[in-house]
C-alpha cells in the first residue's frame, strides 16, 4: 500500500527470518504481539482563527502575492501556512538469541493553518460596498483552507493505518527507531505537506476570470472607479 503512496519503506521487516510469514508464531513474536501495546496513529487537526488587515494598498498586496494574473491587480489577500508536526514514540521488545527487535509505533501527527490573516486594500474603507464585495471573496479563500483540513486529516489517518496495521514491526537491534525515523522524515512528512499543498488548486480556481470579471463590475462599478481613480492620480 506504501508503494502506491510512493513513500520509501526504510524498516526492514524481518519476516522470513522471525517465522512472521509462518503459521506458528515463535515466542518472541508471542511477546512482541501479546503483550506490548498495539500501534496507534493519532491525528489531529486545528483552526487557528483568522484577522483582517487593511493598512497595505492594493499595489503592495499585488506585490506580495507575486503570481497575479497578467494586467490585473490584487485587492484583496489570504495568507496563512499550513504546519505539519510528527512525533514517534512506542514501546519496544529486543531478543538477543535472534539479533532483532519489536517496536509497536505510535505516531502522532498534528496538523494546523497559522493564523490566517486576510489583506485587503487600503483603498477600499470598511463598511463600503466595495469592502463588503473584497471580503466575501477573501473569506471563501479561508473557507476553503478551513475545509482541506479534515479531508488532509482523513487521508493521512486512512495511510498511517494501512501502512502499519496496528502490528509491531521488526528490525536488527539498535535500529528500528532510526529506521522510523527515516520513514517519517522522508517519507511521511514530505507526503502529508503535499497533501496539504492540494488546497493552492482549489484557491487558484476561486480566482477565476469570471470571478475578476465579476468584481470589477461590484456595486455599480465601485472598484473600478476606485481603481481608476487611483491609477488617474497616479498617472498626474
Amino acid at each position: 500500500m506504501i508503494l502506491r503512496l510512493r513513500l520509501p519503506i526504510f524498516l526492514l521487516l524481518a519476516c522470513v527470518t522471525l517465522g512472521a510469514q509462518a503459521q506458528a508464531r515463535t515466542p518472541f513474536q508471542v511477546r512482541c504481539e501479546d503483550t506490548i501495546s498495539k500501534t496507534v496513529s493519532v491525528l489531529t487537526a486545528q483552526q487557528n482563527g483568522y484577522s483582517i488587515d487593511t493598512h497595505l494598498p492594493y499595489k503592495a498586496l499585488t506585490v506580495m502575492k507575486g503570481t497575479a494574473r497578467a494586467n490585473t491587480w490584487v485587492l484583496g489577500l489570504t495568507k496563512t501556512e499550513s504546519q505539519v508536526q510528527i512525533g514517534l514514540a512506542g514501546p519496544m521488545l529486543q531478543d538477543p538469541a535472534s539479533g532483532y527487535e519489536c517496536v509497536a509505533p505510535q505516531i502522532s501527527v498534528k496538523l494546523n493553518y497559522a493564523p490566517v490573516v486576510i489583506y485587503i486594500g487600503r483603498e477600499f474603507a470598511p463598511g463600503t460596498c466595495a469592502y463588503d464585495e473584497i471580503l466575501a471573496h477573501e473569506l471563501r479563500h479561508m473557507k476553503t483552507y478551513m475545509e482541506h483540513l479534515p479531508r488532509v486529516e482523513k487521508t493521512v489517518r486512512a495511510a498511517l493505518a494501512r501502512r502499519f496495521e496496528a502490528r509491531p514491526l521488526y528490525a536488527p537491534s539498535g535500529t528500528a527507531r532510526a529506521a522510523l525515523a527515516r520513514e517519517i522524515d522522508t517519507g511521511w512528512l514530505p507526503y502529508i505537506k503535499a497533501e496539504m499543498r492540494k488546497v493552492e488548486v482549489l484557491q487558484a480556481a476561486i480566482d477565476s476570470p469570471q470571478e475578476y470579471a465579476r468584481l470589477g463590475k461590484a456595486c455599480k462599478g465601485e472598484i473600478q472607479n476606485i481603481l481608476a481613480g487611483k491609477v488617474q492620480s497616479a498617472q498626474q
